[in-house]
């Protein structure tokens, strides 16, 4: 497989498919460009080798065709100011339009295509559809990471129509390059920190990890079900009934292995789910009824951030608590503060996406980790040891 480094895009019209999924506000304002930002490399080597750009993204979850508010038009500006350059727009990502302005495409210019999502043949894996894309450009290149764990038209199937002419962008290299850091011979005391509201959405990574990892920090509403099944009252507090036994077989799993499995000690809790609830601190194992916990407590954020500091491998994937409600922020921002502390020490921390990034991000410390992963979904499936098919259709020649 070439990288996009040993590809020359000279004279050629390059079809990107790039994570453009970015927040907008009620007046289509980009409230986050990280996404953009981190295209921007991808982009700027093929326009220097000579190459002319077209981008194909999705945006949001459109439900039966365009919708104003999904439109990917409202990155033109944005777009247009980055590059310094006039990026041209296809109302549609398919059809006459599109097909004219990417014949007409010259070298050093930029093509945007309209939402992939608002053709139901995107999500569907549509052969034709991505036939029909493919007919854009020479070459394939995929820098959506993010999506890389769908087998949508244009992040999989379509690379059946570049078989000579496919590759990876940067963001997809440097997040394979990242997750295979922390799963291959990483650097010891390693601890994985999984947060986040549910067991269920980690069962499979948190059982990987066992293997891999000296210290599991648990914190989120996922903790309340394992402090139940160590016997705890839990109050009100989020918990996944079904996962009970689960949760104790991980916990046994962890004294066989040797791995220091800690749950919080104490919570801040609250008698209602909201920032301006009664507030109050209590030992996670004894929360007064009605009451729910929802942040990691004082103790258990300075024990937390003194296994971090003295870690040389982290892995971070979700929060401590409910960390968009101002009250409930501090066991998250305390992670994060001793995540930034152990990095300027010389320890590797890799970000996994989705809340754990906005988290970084909110806090100002996305330059101070080591890499803050674009996909949040995707990494955790890839550590599952899951195939991507985005990965998969760019690898291997049979996909």
């Amino acid at each position: 497989m070439k990288t996009i480094d040993q590809y020359n895009f000279a004279g050629k019209k390059a079809l990107v498919r790039v994570d453009f999924n970015v927040p907008l506000d009620a007046d289509y304002r980009i409230t986050d460009d990280t996404r953009i930002r981190a295209a921007v490399p991808t982009i700027q080597k093929i326009l220097a080798d000579g190459g002319a750009v077209i981008l194909m993204s999705h945006l949001g979850r459109p439900k039966s065709g365009p919708e104003e508010k999904y439109s990917l038009k409202h990155l033109v500006s944005r777009l247009s100011q980055e590059f310094n350059t006039n990026v041209l727009f296809a109302e549609d990502c398919v059809g006459p339009q599109a097909a004219q302005l990417a014949q007409e495409l010259k070298p050093g210019e930029i093509l945007l295509l309209e939402n992939l999502r608002f053709h139901k043949a995107e999500e569907k894996g549509d052969a034709d559809f991505a036939k029909e894309l493919a007919t854009l450009g020479d070459v394939y290149v995929n820098d959506a990471f993010g999506t890389a764990h769908r087998e949508h038209a244009s992040t999989a199937v379509i690379a059946r129509y570049f078989p000579k002419d496919k590759v990876m962008g940067y963001v997809m290299q440097a997040e394979l390059d990242n997750a295979r850091r922390v799963l291959g011979n990483a650097e010891r005391p390693y601890t994985a920190i999984m947060g986040g509201a549910k067991i269920s959405d980690k069962i499979l990574i948190i059982e990987k990890l066992m293997d891999r990892v000296d210290n599991l920090l648990i914190g989120g509403g996922m903790s309340y079900t394992f402090v139940k099944a160590d016997g705890g009252e839990i109050g009100s507090s989020l918990v996944e009934e079904d996962k009970i036994d689960l949760a104790k077989r991980l916990i046994a799993m962890a004294r066989e292995k040797g791995v220091n499995l800690m749950i919080p000690v104490d919570s801040v809790i609250a008698d209602a789910f909201s920032n301006e609830a009664n507030i109050d601190t209590s030992l996670s194992h004894h929360i007064k009824p009605l009451w729910m916990g929802l942040d990691i407590g004082p103790t258990a954020r300075e024990m937390y951030a003194d296994v971090i500091r003295n870690s040389k491998t982290i892995l971070w994937n979700g929060p401590m608590g409910v960390f968009e409600m101002s009250n409930f922020s501090v066991g998250t921002e305390a992670v994060a503060d001793a995540v930034v502390d152990a990095t300027r020490m010389g320890a590797y921390s890799l970000i996994g996406g989705g809340d754990s990034a906005a988290a970084v991000n909110k806090f100002g410390y996305g330059d101070k980790v080591s890499y803050v992963s674009t996909g949040g979904g995707a990494l955790l499936e890839y550590m599952e040891g899951k195939t991507l098919p985005g990965v998969a259709a760019i690898e291997r020649d049979d996909y």
